[in-house]
């Protein structure tokens, strides 16, 4: 299965899985909050550990009085081209929930389960038009004292939100790069039975 931006599946799936990819070029579209909330919804159905829901999103949106600060937290490569996205999202979980019976209990798949509504959140995005690029290249040092969070909450990822939009607005070192990656063959990353990998 081929999708329209060159990805191909070894196996059939929905070509929504091909569609979703991580640009870095938006256009200046702002996003209405209305929007950015029905996004939120779908992440608030992903499934968790005990139902325990741990994860919390900071966000804003380009042109607001809190926008410089979410920049700040990025690294510069990712302050870069990220200043031109819509809205950024700084992603959070709980390392610990209340479990019945036992009281205040660590969980160890807090940013697993944080993922999950990540995904949630990318593919309903998407669905809407709008495209999502998650990073590792911030301070979460900076993001936990400048944005209040907590100490019993991981900072886990951000994510830039916006439209597609022309790659000669991104600096000439990205413009390259601002192409659907491919995968890893699915051999590589599964197997039966016990591991088999690198």
């Amino acid at each position: 299965m081929t999708s329209p931006n060159g990805r191909v599946a070894e196996h059939e799936i929905d070509a929504l899985f091909l569609r979703r990819w991580s640009p870095r070029a938006f256009t200046p579209e702002a996003i209405p909050e209305a929007e950015l909330l029905r996004f939120f919804e779908a992440a608030r159905w992903a499934p968790s550990a005990f139902n325990s829901q741990p994860w919390h999103f900071i966000y804003a949106r380009r042109d607001t009085e809190r926008w410089p600060v979410f920049l700040d937290i990025l690294s510069e490569w990712n302050r870069s081209w990220a200043h031109q996205a819509a809205a950024l999202i700084v992603v959070t979980s709980k390392a610990s929930f209340d479990q019945p019976g036992k009281g205040e209990t660590q969980l160890p798949t807090h940013s697993f389960d944080a993922g999950a509504a990540w995904s949630n959140f990318a593919l309903q995005a998407l669905l809407s038009g709008w495209h999502t690029h998650g990073m590792a290249g911030f301070d979460g040092a900076k993001a936990r004292d400048l944005l209040g969070v907590p100490a019993n909450y991981g900072v886990d990822a951000v994510i830039a939100i916006g439209r597609i939009g022309d790659k000669a607005t991104l600096p000439e070192k990205l413009q390259a790069r601002e192409v659907p990656s491919g995968r890893n063959p699915l051999a590589s990353i599964v197997s039966e039975g016990a591991f088999r990998g690198d």
